[in-house]
């Protein structure tokens, strides 16, 4: 981790370890956009510092800590010292979290982590051995390694997830204008066409939308764009092709804000989930 060291990121999957999505990176001057995941994220840091703002807090992960973050929350990433830092994240689907929590304990409805950094070795231990059993392509070890580490932090720092609140009339017109975005992602209207398309303000729904989703509709459907291709480039659509149904420019413009938000360019994205990891790919520490 020297200054000479260099950015480097693989996110793949392992084709028997279905449900869980592999990130391993280290990055320098990368700086992630404020973005949201389907999936968990669990990372533990091995090298250097990450900050990064989870809803509206700004928080540190150092070497040894692990970051989580819940499906649907809004945060960014970016190097919290000079040097960077270096991470092996998992992305396990929510069904898969639940499933464990059923096992492990008596709480009932939506359950997740009630802090975004936490100081938990053996968790961490773990979360790194489910990268190096998958790397080995021993998927019998990795999805054991996985379970044991999501009931470890769900013992530690798991808990229900607060009720959604009443919707108001704003939530109302944030949720209304989410749905039209989704449909026209190709072709969005303007802030102003949206807002008296639903009998309100561009201000009010700007703010409504910002309390309802962590982040202006632009970012959101920016967010949504690169969901959408990620799901296509998993189908095996070129990344040209996804540029194009996701409502980007082209693929420059899909490369760009795809990397910013996923860490690893398209084609790289695909190639990761397009054939099985080989022993003896690991790159890192």
């Amino acid at each position: 981790m020297g200054p000479g060291a260099e950015e480097r990121a693989r996110h793949w999957q392992l084709d028997e370890l279905p449900g869980v999505d592999l990130l391993h990176a280290r990055y320098i001057r990368k700086s992630f956009a404020r973005h949201t995941h389907e999936t968990f994220v669990i990372a533990a840091i091995t090298h250097g510092v990450e900050a990064f703002h989870h809803g509206n807090e700004l928080v540190r992960a150092g070497a040894g800590q692990l970051a989580l973050v819940n499906p649907d929350t809004p945060h960014t990433g970016y190097a919290g010292v000079p040097e960077g830092w270096t991470y092996r994240t998992l992305y396990p689907a929510s069904g898969l979290v639940a499933e464990v929590a059923v096992d492990i304990s008596t709480l009932s409805g939506p359950v997740g982590f009630t802090s975004p950094v936490v100081d938990v070795p053996d968790a961490a231990r773990l979360v790194v051995g489910v990268h190096r059993a998958a790397e080995q392509g021993n998927a019998l070890a990795a999805d054991s390694l996985l379970r044991l580490a999501v009931a470890r932090l769900l013992r530690t720092h798991g808990g229900r997830l607060p009720e959604r609140p009443p919707l108001t009339a704003g939530a109302v017109d944030a949720a209304r204008a989410r749905a039209v975005l989704e449909e026209r992602m190709v072709r969005p209207p303007s802030l102003e066409r949206l807002a008296g398309d639903l009998g309100t303000s561009p201000f009010a729904l700007l703010r409504a939308f910002r309390d309802a989703y962590g982040m202006p509709p632009h970012t959101w459907l920016t967010d949504a764009r690169v969901r959408r291709a990620r799901h296509l480039l998993e189908a095996g659509t070129p990344p040209a092709e996804v540029a194009v149904a996701v409502g980007f420019t082209d693929q420059p413009h899909l490369n760009r804000h795809f990397t910013r938000i996923v860490g690893v360019p398209p084609g790289s994205y695909q190639r990761g989930r397009a054939r099985t990891y080989k022993t003896g790919q690991a790159w890192l520490s």
